[in-house]
Order: structure tokens, then sequence, then C-alpha cells
């Protein structure tokens, strides 16, 4: 015994050392990502005040051009009051504006090009440097367990492997949740609030001068705009934890849940429900709502389906959850050895264990697939189910 330990001991170490090192690498290769985010967030700043300034400079040369025209057809009209070298003053003016508007309008479009193009860079940074924290974090979960004690190790992998496989799971849930949800904010209300900041300056500007229909649409545009941001707020809460599962049970948070489905993604999406419908403990209610998630994500981004059925049932000492889709289907029996593609469901299976239930999948190649839930309403949740409920709220798989 002794001798394998010894032989598992240079195994890890050997690991370790490889895994600092690589941590190293890709701690590097963030850092130098995070210097060019910083770069060209800077770039990104500067365009997006010169492009300010230049619609302000097109908006007054636009007003004085429209002047200008006014007053060269008032003096080309009149050649008692008004010289020919009050019309010749009065074109060239006409011209001379007529010259700056198009090169500054020239200019207004090359820098929204390139603010466009900042931005997007700046975005590819972003998912870089996200990629990279999400390897790095990895990484040091995996260190840290592998720098334990050995007897330690040597336990976990003879009696105690699954459980602990639960634990570093739940705890890259809960990492990849909050880089979700901070995803979630830059992209949707962050993004919101900075559009909004530019509109108002707009119709602010737009005041001085005095076109009432002009400022009518921008603040048209602005409320749209608000409105905009509130739903994909109440989204982001909804995702983290559907206030309706506490206030009115998990029956009225699926229906919602099935229907908003079906409008976002277009997909056929119908949910029914039988027997005589009862609360069940708070952790328990969570757990089958992000089954459903999970479930309908998955019939989302890898069934290829046109229509998902959702169906709970209540039993005695049972409830029951049937989610269907016509989609491409798999083999089952392939499901263990393609982790790496059905992370979803392995993740459905460990949720439906936690609940000591049991789990059935039924599916054929090109004639869609049942996934079968069947869990007891009067048994005690592990401990776990809280945690690994909870921290993957709306996590896609």
């Amino acid at each position: 015994m002794d001798y394998h330990v010894d032989q598992i001991d240079r195994v890890i170490q050997n690991a370790i050392s490889v895994m600092e090192d690589s941590k190293v690498q890709v701690f590097e290769i963030c850092e130098a990502a995070r210097r060019e985010l910083h770069t060209l967030t800077h770039e990104l700043e500067s365009v997006l005040q010169e492009t300010s300034e230049t619609i302000d400079k097109v908006d007054r040369i636009e007003r004085d051009y429209r002047l200008a025209r006014i007053r060269l057809t008032e003096v080309s009209r009149d050649f008692v009051r008004y010289s020919e070298k009050d019309i010749k003053a009065a074109y060239e003016k006409a011209t001379q504006l007529q010259l700056d508007l198009m090169v500054y309008r020239e200019k207004e479009i090359y820098l929204k090009s390139r603010r466009d193009d900042l931005q997007l860079r700046v975005k590819n940074v972003e998912v870089s440097i996200e990629r990279a924290d999400t390897i790095n974090l990895q990484m040091s979960v995996v260190l840290d367990y592998l720098s334990g004690d050995l007897t330690q190790v040597t336990r976990i992998l003879e009696s105690a492997k699954n459980r602990q496989l639960i634990g570093l799971k739940i705890i890259l849930a809960q990492e990849d949740e909050r880089k979700r949800i901070a995803r979630e904010i830059h992209d949707g209300p962050a993004q919101s609030l900075a559009n909004l900041a530019l509109r108002t300056e707009i119709a602010e500007r737009l005041l001085d001068t005095g076109d009432l229909e002009m400022i009518r649409g921008e603040l048209i545009d602005l409320k749209a705009q608000i409105r905009i941001g509130l739903e994909e707020i109440r989204k982001i809460i909804f995702n983290l934890r559907p206030m309706a599962l506490d206030d009115l049970g998990l029956v009225p948070t699926l229906r919602k849940f099935v229907q908003d489905f079906e409008e976002k993604t277009r997909i056929r999406a119908v949910f029914e429900t039988s027997g005589k419908e009862k609360r069940l403990p708070s952790a328990m209610e969570a757990a089958m709502f992000r089954l459903a998630q999970e479930g309908f994500s998955n019939a989302l981004k890898h069934a290829q389906s046109t229509f998902v059925s959702l169906e709970l049932i209540y039993l005695e000492n049972t409830v029951q959850m049937l989610i269907e889709d016509n989609g491409v289907g798999f083999q089952p029996d392939n499901l263990d050895s393609q982790s790496h593609t059905h992370f979803g469901l392995i993740g459905m299976k460990e949720r439906v264990e936690l609940l000591q239930g049991k789990i059935e999948i039924e599916s054929t190649i090109g004639h869609g697939t049942i996934i079968k839930i069947h869990v007891p309403t009067k048994a005690e949740p592990r401990k776990e189910l809280i945690a690994h409920g909870e921290s993957n709220s709306g996590a896609s798989h």
C-alpha cells in the first residue's frame, strides 16, 4: 500500500508542477489581455469623445448651412437691395459651409465605424480574459485538491470520489454563475444605461434647436430603451431566483417559464399538470425548477427541436416530471462515455440523485428525447441540494 501511495504521490507532484507552470503562463496571457483591454478602452473613450464633438459640429454646420442657403436665396431675389458683391459673399459662404458639412459628415462616418470596431475588439478581449480567468479558476481548484494531504487523496479515490467531485462541481458552478451574472449585467443593463445616457444628451441638445418633432421622437426612443432595460433586469432577477417560486409555488413558476421560453425561442412549448397540486419543500421546488430549466436548455441547444413539452404529475408520495422534445435524439447508452457533449443531462442526473429520486432517459436518433423524473415528496433532500441547486441558478449546460 505504501508503494502505491508513493507512486500516487509522484504522479500528483508532477501534475502539480505542470499545472503551476501552466497557471503562470495563463496568468501572463491574462495580464497581457488586460493591458490590451486598458489601451483599447482608453482609445475607445477618446473616439467616443471625438465622435460626440463631431456630431455637435455637424449639427452646427447644418444649421449654419440652412441659414446661409436662406440668405443666398434672399439676396439673389432682391437685386435692388443687394449688390453683386453681397450675392457673391452669400454664395461663397454657402459653398464653404457645404464643403465643411461634407468633410465633417465623412469624419462622423469614419469615427462611428472606428467606434464600432473598437467596441467589438473590447468585447472580444473581455471574452478572452473571461475564458482565461475561468481556466485559472479551474486550475486553482484542482491544485487545491491535489495539494492536500495524500492520505485524504487516497481515501477520496477509494471511498468518496463521487461526493468530492460533486463538491468540485458546486464550486465551479458558483464561480461560473457569478461570471454569467456579471456578463449579463455588462451586456444588458450596463449597455442600456450607457445608451440611455447618450440618448439623454442628444435630447438635451435638441432642446436648443426647438424642433419639437425630433425631441418627441428622441423621448419615445428613450422610453422604449428604458422599458427594454427594465425587462432585461427582470429576466436576470427571474433567472437568479424566481420570486413566484416562493410566493406562488412550482406550478405557476413553471407555467410562466414555459411561456417565456416559447416567446423567446419561437419553439412551441406546452406545460400540463395532473394530480392534486401541493407545495413541496423550498429546496425541492427550486431543484425541480432547475431540472426543467436544464431540460429545456438541452432541447434548445442540442436537440434542434421545434416542440418541447413539460408535464408535472402529483402522486400521493411522489412527483413526476416529464420533458419531451421532437429533436434529433441520441444514444442514451453512450451518455456516460460522452459526458463532454451531454453535460446538462449529467447535471440533471446528479440533481435527481440529490433528491433521492430516479431519472429515465429515452431517446432514439431522429425521434426526439423523453426525460422521466421521479422524486419522492417525503424524502429529505441531501444537504448538497441547496448549494448545488442554487449555485447553478439559470446556468446553461
